[in-house]
């Protein structure tokens, strides 16, 4: 039986297996806080690859010591965080599975020792700390850290970069109306705000060539932010910088109470498709797989990303392909029990 969900999907000089992703997230496993990978680290994302997920994307990794959003997060602001993190990669890849890095700073969401940055000096509620609003100096050094992260990404062996504006996390704070009321040139206008995640995507492009995706909160839940209208209007301007995936997710930029059931988000992966004319992933409580392949057989999304329900069941692909009569190879290994 032909399935929409078990085909390759291609991306520049990358193709992806099935059109199956690993969802980035924390898991606030790195032991000595100096942001390097542990074990645990090799044995959950390798785990996922032997159950034959097409791409998996790894937890936010801090461009910055500062970026961290807690200080058991992974880091990629130095050279001495390659080595594990090529582990992580060569293990995935072993495995045939393509491995993506998500860029990360937390802006005002840190919650570590010491001062932290955002665009402006807003908390994110009255019981986190209140940041200092970054100095363009702040702001152009931190441009360029997320082009080390890259530099360091490429090195390592990833296949993909994702770039986290979503969340209520830093390029997500300059994005938005509701936490940036800057007056300067990264502040005000849609145009403007925009001015600081179109700096960093084109340092980005400047070291690297592979598949280049963004995360977004497509939806802030609050009447005073962005629109689908704005969102469309980023999503377009990413594709004329040569973002190539859109990742719709939603929230986390003001506290809110969110009405979360099967497949909410997946109305705004579609709508970006459809008005950017720009490739997008689908995420938010999709769990069983005739879901997935409607999302995926109906152009809704090019992309799955599956998060919670990877974590319950490593091997969900396998689950999927067998729910959906689709074929799967098995790891040579586990042939004898795979089917």
């Amino acid at each position: 039986m032909s399935s929409a969900l078990f085909t390759p999907y291609t991306i520049k000089n990358v193709t992806f297996p099935n059109r199956i992703v690993m969802s980035p997230m924390c898991m606030y496993s790195c032991e000595a806080m100096d942001g390097k990978a542990t074990n645990f680290h090799y044995t959950h994302y390798t785990s996922r690859a032997v159950g034959r997920t097409g791409l998996i994307i790894t937890e936010a990794a801090a461009v910055t010591e500062q970026g961290r959003i807690s200080p058991q997060d992974l880091g990629i602001w130095s050279d001495d965080h390659i080595e594990g993190l090529q582990k992580i990669v060569q293990l995935s890849q072993e495995q045939g599975a393509k491995v993506g890095i998500q860029l990360a700073h937390a802006g005002r969401k840190a919650v570590l020792d010491g001062p932290i940055i955002a665009p402006s000096a807003i908390p994110f509620s009255d019981k986190m700390k209140t940041p200092e609003e970054m100095t363009l100096e702040q702001i152009k050094e931190t441009i360029v850290s997320f082009k080390e992260g890259a530099k360091r990404a490429k090195k390592a062996g990833f296949d993909v970069i994702e770039l986290h504006g979503a969340h209520g996390y830093l390029i997500n704070e300059f994005l938005s109306p509701l936490t940036n009321n800057r007056e300067d040139e990264y502040g005000g206008s849609t145009q403007n705000r925009y001015r600081f995640l179109k700096e960093i995507i084109a340092e980005v492009n400047d070291v690297w060539n592979g598949p280049l995706f963004v995360r977004i909160s497509a939806e802030e839940y609050h009447e005073e932010g962005n629109t689908m209208e704005d969102f469309v209007y980023f999503s377009s301007e990413m594709k004329k910088q040569g973002v190539d995936l859109i990742d719709c997710s939603t929230g986390g930029v003001v506290p809110a109470s969110i009405d979360a059931f099967p497949g909410y988000q997946v109305k705004h992966a579609e709508q970006i498709r459809n008005e950017a004319k720009i490739s997008t992933g689908a995420v938010g409580l999709i769990t069983h797989p005739l879901q997935a392949e409607e999302i995926i057989h109906n152009n809704r999304a090019d992309l799955v990303l599956l998060a919670r329900e990877l974590l319950r069941d490593p091997y969900w692909a396998r689950t999927a392909a067998a729910e959906l009569g689709a074929d799967l190879e098995a790891p040579k290994q586990y042939e004898r029990g795979w089917n």
